[in-house]
């Protein structure tokens, strides 16, 4: 009987194969000892970069009696032996970082399985099926028709009808919890990928800017020698000089810095190097955002912490409920079939027929002070978890008031840099310049007004980076696309 009961079950035997996997929605019955993936079933395709050359010819010296002259990057010339690197959009990686990171995945397999308990909440108990025999003949139970060789029962727990329901429903609220951390976490690795791309873009349009300004110094060494070759100070060749080096020490530590970006790219990534991450040449960040009220309202339906602190009241109330439906009794109903038989028999008119008798049970809830006490630690929970709720939400109301003024800032900060600062700073060196050759002013003037352009240069690239950074933290806080795209894909594949 006993192996029959195990075939019934559907178990298989400990030597097959799991073939079913927790996501599918097969049930596995066996154990398994978990084993490490194959490093190649995990990875991502990679992106390989054709190895390219990066020389560009130095422009020729200007004249020291003709106007200092400013290069333009896009009338560089670069000598080019291989195709260039490809420049990735900040929305590939976005979607790359979300599809193999291990942290998602982890919460999406937390979302099936909780996906699958309000079923198991639902679904009644297992029946108790046992048997109930006299091993020894002279001791078994006799009655008028006969020895009772052994008795069958089986019996069936039914709880009253709200229970089930209830319990299906917080089973399906916290299934909902999952579904909102998995968000939650989502959004997280996709603002550190944001993060970190507008890092990585932050310094490879640095060392763009020290490579053209590198031409500029490089101009005005040839400046200061014809100046010292007209009777000058050889003093101003060598300040000149000391311009270069900087520039040349500025673009190593760049380069470290572009390079630890790519490192932080290539682990959210899981690749196994940092090749072929480059970022595009601009981002477009200084967006039409949408307006405060409309942010808050956003939030208040999107965010992932406040959608998984609703759930949990919700689920709170409904163990509440669950807590007051113990005072309703559950019940067991059941079926016995007791064998007679005439062998071994002490009654003389012993016939052997069985018995077939019907049970049913009920429980009773009369223990009052626990199921009272259940219930107030329910009410209490219910009332923790709505204002939890009520607590979060204005921390993610105040965070996204705090980033809003931090981006608004941000943006009045590149239109001064674009507008006042960047074209006055590169009129001043053209005018030092200018006055330098007339012997009006000293090499100082020149050098302090390159030093200048240079640093309102990479200020606004600065300023430009933080605020796509904001604009990443803004997207996480407010938790749904209502805002416009973070980044242009000018660049993208």
């Amino acid at each position: 009987m006993l192996a029959a009961f195990a075939a019934f079950s559907g178990c298989r035997t400990a030597g097959q194969k799991i073939a079913d996997s927790a996501l599918s929605g097969k049930p596995a019955c066996e154990t398994a000892a978990l084993q490490a993936p194959d490093a190649g079933a995990v990875r991502p395709a990679e992106f390989t970069t054709p190895a390219g050359s990066e020389g560009a010819a130095a422009p020729g010296a200007e004249s020291p009696d003709g106007p200092l002259r400013l290069p333009d990057p896009a009338e560089r010339g670069e000598v080019v032996d291989a195709p260039p690197p490809r420049r990735l959009g900040v929305e590939a990686l976005v979607a790359e970082a979300i599809a193999s990171h291990p942290r998602v995945g982890a919460a999406r397999a937390r979302y099936a399985a909780a996906s699958w308990r309000p079923v198991q909440a639902r679904s009644l108990e297992d029946p108790l099926l046992s048997n109930n025999f006299f091993p020894i003949s002279d001791h078994a139970l006799q009655t008028a028709g006969g020895r009772a060789g052994n008795t069958l029962s089986v019996s069936q727990k039914y709880p009253w009808p709200e229970k089930r329901d209830t319990r299906a429903a917080i089973a399906s609220r916290e299934a909902q919890m999952a579904a909102a951390r998995l968000r939650a976490v989502e959004l997280e690795i996709e603002e550190l990928v944001r993060l970190a791309y507008y890092e990585l873009w932050f310094a490879d349009r640095a060392i763009r800017i020290g490579e053209r300004n590198r031409e500029i110094a490089a101009e005005l060494v040839h400046l200061a020698e014809a100046r010292n070759a007209a009777g000058g100070s050889r003093q101003d060749v060598l300040r000149a000089a000391v311009q270069v080096d900087n520039l040349d020490n500025r673009l190593i530590e760049l380069r470290q810095q572009k390079a630890l970006a790519q490192a932080d790219l290539a682990a959210l990534l899981r690749r196994p190097d940092a090749a072929g991450i480059e970022p595009s040449e601009s981002v477009d960040c200084d967006a039409a955002i949408a307006d405060r009220d409309a942010l808050f309202a956003a939030a208040v339906g999107c965010n992932p912490e406040l959608i998984e602190a609703r759930w949990a009241a919700s689920r709170d109330r409904q163990q509440q409920r669950l807590a007051c439906l113990a005072k309703r009794p559950d019940f067991v109903v059941g079926a016995a079939w007791q064998t007679i038989t005439e062998s071994d028999a002490v009654s003389p008119v012993a016939n052997g027929h069985d018995n077939v008798s019907l049970s049913v049970g009920v429980t009773l809830p009369i223990w009052r002070d626990r199921i009272d006490a259940g219930i107030r630690e329910a009410s209490a929970s219910a009332a923790a978890s709505s204002r939890d709720y009520h607590a979060k939400r204005d921390d993610a109301l105040r965070e996204i008031r705090r980033i809003d003024e931090q981006i608004e800032a941000a943006k009045e900060q590149l239109r001064l840099y674009e507008e006042r600062f960047a074209p006055r700073a590169k009129q001043a060196l053209e005018l030092a310049a200018a006055d330098y050759r007339g012997r009006l002013v000293g090499f100082g003037e020149v050098t302090d007004g390159f030093s200048e352009v240079l640093l309102v240069e990479l200020q606004a690239a600065r300023v430009e980076a933080t605020l796509c950074g904001l604009v990443a933290q803004l997207r996480r806080a407010v938790g749904c696309d209502l805002l416009p795209p973070a980044e242009g894909e000018r660049g993208s594949m």
